[in-house]
C-alpha cells in the first residue's frame, strides 16, 4: 500500500499540531534520560570510589588493635587472591588550621604510603605535583624564607625522628585559599596560606589496652601535600599520617611489658614486648579474582594464622579471635550506603515510567482530533478500495514516526544535557552575562513591537500567541536581569564534588523504546476507529 507512508508524511509535515507530539515525546525522552542518567552515575561513582578508598577487602579489628600484623599482611599477600594489603590505623581527632584559632574535627588515617598506594592508588589523588608559580613569586619577595619542603619529593609521612612529621590533607578540609576550576583541579586565590607553606596541630585521644582514655597527645605537622578522593565527605574531613606517628600518638607501638608483681615492689622488670598493632587491613584482589573470593580466602588465612599463634607459647600477646575480627568485602562495608540508592534508582525508573502514559494520551488525543477532522478524507479512501487495515495502517505508520522522532530528538538532547551539566551548573552558579541579558531584551522588545502591529489586523489568534510570547520572553529578561546564580548541586548535601556526567544508556534505550511503543499504542484507538469508518456516511459527513 504505497498510499500509507504517503499520507502518513503528508498529515505530518502539513500541519503543527504534530510537531507539538513530536516535541512533547522528546521532552518527555529526555527528562527521563537525565534524571536516571544522574540517579545511575551517583550510584555508579558510589561503587567506584568505595572499591578505589578502601581496597576490595577490609578486615577491621578492635580499638586495641592487631597484633603482628605485618605477619598476616605476608600471608594474605602470599595468596593468589591477593594482589597486596595495607595497615590503616583510624581515629578522630582535632585539627588547629595554621591561621586564626580555627579548629577542625578531623578523621586520622595512619598509612604506609607505599603499600597504601598499591591498594587504592592514592598517588593518583595528591593535588599538588609542583609548587604553583605564584607561591614560588610569594616566596621570592620574602628575605630568608625558604619552603619547608618540595612538592615534587615523594611525602615522607614516616621521616627519621631528626624531622617533623608529615600530614597530607584532604583538599576540602581547609578551602579559604583556593578555588576549584571547571576541570576539577584547584587554583590559588591567596598564596600565602597555601597549606603546603605551613604547619598544623593534630590532637588525638589514645585508649590503654583495658579500653580507657588516657591523656591526649599532641604533635605538630608539616603539611606535605593535599589530596582529592573526588568524595566530599572524605576530602574535607580525612588527613594522613604516617602508620609509626599514628601508633605513637594512638598508644599502638611495640611497648615493653613489665613485670606486674615485681613493680609492686617497687622493682621494674621487663619480661617481654607488646608488639605494634593495626586496626585495620585493607587488601586489593589480584587480577582475575573478585571481591567476593578475595574475602573467603582472607577469612580463612586469618583464622588459620590465629590457630598458628594461639600454639606458640612465645607469643605473649594473641590476635583477636576470628568472632571479633570483621572481614569485608568494600560493598558489604558500604551496604548501609549503597542498598538505598541502588532501591531509589529503581524506584525512579519505576515512577518515571508514567512518561509512557503521557506519550500515548497525546498521541491519543492528537489522533483522534486528526481523524475526526479527515473524515472525509477516509470515506473517500474507502470508497476507491483501501481496506480497513490499510487505514488502520495509515495511523499507525503516522504514531510510529512520531514515536522514532520524538524518541530520538529527546535521546540527542538528553545526552547533551547530561554530557555538559557541569558547565551547566557552573553557568547557573554565575550572573546572567550582561550579553545575554541584552539579547534577550531586543528579542522581548522586538516581540513587543510585533504584537502592537498585530494589534491593527483582524487576526485575533495572532495577536494572542504574540502576546504570549512577548510576556514569556519579558519574563526570561527579568529572570536574567535578577539572577545572581545560586548553587544547585552542593557537594556536601550530594556526597559527590561532581555532577554524574554519563548517559545511562540501558535506561535510555529503555525509554526511547517505551516512548515508540506507546505512541504507536495511542495511536492504535483512533486508527482503529478511522478503519471502522462507513464510507457513505463519510462522504455525507459535514
Amino acid at each position: 500500500h504505497v498510499y500509507q507512508p504517503l499520507l502518513a508524511n503528508r498529515y505530518l509535515t502539513s500541519r503543527i499540531i504534530p510537531l507539538i507530539a513530536v516535541a512533547a515525546v522528546a521532552l518527555c525522552v529526555a527528562l527521563v534520560i537525565i534524571v536516571v542518567s544522574v540517579m545511575s552515575g551517583f550510584l555508579d561513582m558510589l561503587l567506584s570510589s568505595g572499591r578505589t578508598l578502601m581496597g576490595d577487602v577490609i578486615i577491621r579489628g578492635s580499638d586495641s588493635g592487631i597484633p603482628y600484623y605485618q605477619e598476616l599482611i605476608d600471608e594474605i599477600e602470599s595468596s593468589p587472591e591477593a594482589l597486596a594489603a595495607t595497615p590503616i590505623v583510624e581515629s578522630f581527632g582535632l585539627m588547629k588550621l595554621p591561621y586564626g584559632d580555627q579548629h577542625e574535627g578531623v578523621q586520622i588515617w595512619g598509612i604506609e604510603l607505599e603499600s597504601f598506594n598499591q591498594v587504592v592508588d592514592f598517588k593518583k589523588t595528591l593535588v599538588w605535583n609542583q609548587t604553583p608559580p605564584e607561591v614560588v613569586e610569594l616566596i621570592d619577595a620574602i628575605p630568608d624564607f625558604e619552603l619547608p619542603i618540595t612538592i615534587e619529593d615523594e611525602p615522607l609521612l614516616s621521616p627519621p625522628n631528626e624531622q617533623p612529621p608529615q600530614v597530607i590533607l584532604g583538599v576540602e578540609l581547609d578551602n579559604a585559599a583556593k578555588m576549584r576550576n571547571s576541570d576539577g583541579g584547584y587554583s590559588l586565590t591567596s598564596p600565602r596560606w597555601w597549606m603546603p607553606l605551613h604547619s598544623v596541630d593534630i590532637t588525638l585521644v589514645p585508649f590503654s589496652q583495658r579500653g580507657r582514655l588516657e591523656k591526649p597527645f599532641n604533635l605538630r605537622f608539616q603539611i606535605a601535600n593535599e589530596f582529592q578522593s573526588g568524595v566530599y565527605q572524605i576530602d574535607s574531613r580525612r588527613a594522613m599520617i604516617g602508620l609509626p606517628t599514628a601508633q605513637r600518638m594512638l598508644n599502638l607501638e611495640a611497648q615493653p611489658i613489665y613485670d606486674t608483681e615485681a613493680l609492686d615492689e617497687g622493682e621494674l622488670i621487663q619480661i617481654g614486648e607488646a608488639p605494634a598493632r593495626t586496626q585495620m587491613i585493607l587488601v586489593r584482589a589480584a587480577e582475575g579474582y573478585t571481591p567476593d573470593q578475595l574475602s573467603s580466602a582472607v577469612t580463612g588465612i586469618y583464622e588459620q594464622w590465629t590457630d598458628k599463634l594461639s600454639v606458640e607459647e612465645s607469643r605473649i600477646t594473641q590476635p583477636p579471635d576470628p568472632i571479633f575480627v570483621g572481614v569485608k568485602t568494600w560493598r558489604q562495608q558500604l551496604r548501609d550506603l549503597i542498598g538505598p540508592v541502588e532501591k531509589e534508582r529503581e524506584l525512579m525508573r519505576i515512577l518515571f515510567s508514567i512518561v509512557y502514559l503521557v506519550c500515548a494520551g497525546l498521541v491519543l488525543t492528537i489522533f483522534w482530533s486528526i481523524v475526526h477532522e479527515k473524515t472525509r478524507d477516509i470515506g473517500i479512501l474507502r470508497s476507491v478500495g483501501a481496506s480497513r487495515p490499510g487505514i488502520l495502517g495509515i495511523f499507525l505508520t503516522y504514531g510510529l514516526v512520531i514515536g522514532l522522532i520524538g524518541s530520538a530528538a529527546g535521546g540527542l538532547l538528553g545526552w547533551i544535557v547530561v554530557n555538559n551539566i557541569n558547565s551547566i551548573h557552573e553557568a547557573l552558579g554565575q550572573p546572567a552575562p550582561v550579553w545575554l541579558i541584552w539579547t534577550s531584551f531586543c528579542i522581548a522588545a522586538s516581540a513587543a513591537i510585533g504584537t502592537i502591529a498585530l494589534c491593527f489586523q483582524s487576526s485575533l489568534l495572532r495577536i494572542l500567541l504574540a502576546s504570549i510570547g512577548t510576556i514569556v520572553l519579558g519574563g526570561i529578561t527579568i529572570a536574567l536581569t535578577n539572577h545572581g546564580g545560586f548553587l544547585m548541586w552542593d557537594p556536601s548535601v550530594y556526597y559527590f564534588n561532581e555532577i554524574p556526567n554519563r548517559v545511562d544508556w540501558f535506561s535510555a534505550v529503555l525509554t526511547m523504546s517505551g516512548a515508540i511503543i506507546f505512541s504507536v499504542l495511542g495511536a492504535a484507538i483512533p486508527a482503529a476507529r478511522a478503519a471502522d469508518t462507513d464510507p457513505v456516511r463519510a462522504l455525507r459527513y459535514e
